[in-house]
C-alpha cells in the first residue's frame, strides 16, 4: 500500500509531524488519545503536545515512507525510515495508528 492510500487523518498527521507542527499534530487526534513512543506514554492532547514540541525540536530529520498496510478496520502501519543528527543517523520506524471517528485515538511508534 502507498503512503497515499492510507486514510486522510494518517496522511495529515504525517505530513504535520515530519514538518514539525505539533498543534496540527495533536489536532487530529481524540480527546483521550495515547501516545507512546521511546518506550514512554503519553496520555491526552496537553502531554501529547508536549511530546510533539520536544520532538521537533531535539533533532532535526528527514523521513522517506517504506511502507504502509492496513491491520483491521480502525488499524493502520506506516513504516518510515529516519534519517537525521540523532545517536545512529538512520532508523526505521513503525507508526501504528488506531482511529476512532475519524481522528487518531492510539498511537505507538516503535523500531
Amino acid at each position: 500500500m502507498e503512503r497515499d492510500d492510507l486514510p486522510e487523518v494518517i496522511r495529515h498527521y504525517l505530513t504535520a509531524h515530519n514538518a514539525g507542527d505539533a498543534s496540527a499534530s495533536a489536532a487530529l487526534m481524540t480527546p483521550d488519545a495515547r501516545v507512546t513512543d521511546d518506550g514512554k506514554t503519553y496520555d491526552g492532547l496537553p502531554a501529547i503536545e508536549r511530546w510533539l514540541n520536544r520532538a521537533a525540536s531535539e533533532y532535526t530529520y528527514t523521513t522517506t515512507c517504506l511502507g504502509a498496510a492496513q491491520d483491521g478496520p480502525d488499524r493502520w502501519t506506516v513504516t518510515q525510515r529516519l534519517d537525521g543528527n540523532f545517536p545512529g543517523n538512520t532508523i526505521d520506524l513503525r507508526y501504528d495508528f488506531t482511529l476512532d471517528g475519524g481522528q487518531i485515538s492510539r498511537l505507538v511508534i516503535a523500531p
